[in-house]
């Protein structure tokens, strides 16, 4: 009887393998990104006692800042290639050239070019941060921009085509 061999089996190569497979479906993937900024709430237009009412310390003139956590969200069907509605590493790379670099450890009122005469609100920035990311980011899949000025206060814009 012939001694078994330890090896093992080489299966038969298929002339072609076969295609991996992508599920169908739709999906939504999210990347979330860091940065510190300082800013005013402020209306020029209106008296200081006006702003005082209205946005009590955070009309402060000497400012007041924030550790933004900014959740940037696609929506869509993975590619049959890949697998991926957008590769995650990308997205940070531009959420960093649209907003991160732009708007860390800035004065949100006077630093930050596209911010410039607008009321900093945590409202007024997700719309700003949307029109920023969303050239950057393929046709049809950009679907949230989330802002947390704090753990508890958040504000989310679902683009020009929710409203």
């Amino acid at each position: 009887m012939p001694a078994k061999s330890s090896a093992p089996r080489r299966r038969r190569a298929s002339a072609t393998p076969a295609a991996p497979r992508v599920l169908p479906g739709v999906v939504t993937i999210t990347r979330q990104v860091h940065f510190n900024s300082a800013h005013r709430l402020h209306n020029p237009t209106k008296s200081q006692a006006w702003n005082k009412k209205q946005y009590g310390l955070c009309t402060n003139p000497h400012w007041h800042g924030h550790n933004y956590v900014l959740e940037v969200s696609l929506r869509g069907r993975p590619d049959p290639d890949t697998g991926y509605i957008m590769d995650l590493g990308e997205l940070k790379r531009i959420l960093h050239e649209a907003v991160v670099d732009k708007c860390d450890h800035r004065n949100l009122n006077d630093e930050v070019d596209f911010l410039r005469g607008i009321i900093p609100s945590t409202e007024n920035l997700v719309i700003a941060f949307w029109h920023e990311i969303e050239p950057r980011i393929p046709r049809g899949k950009l679907h949230r921009v989330r802002l947390y000025e704090t753990p508890r206060n958040y504000a989310e814009y679902f683009g020009p085509q929710a409203e």
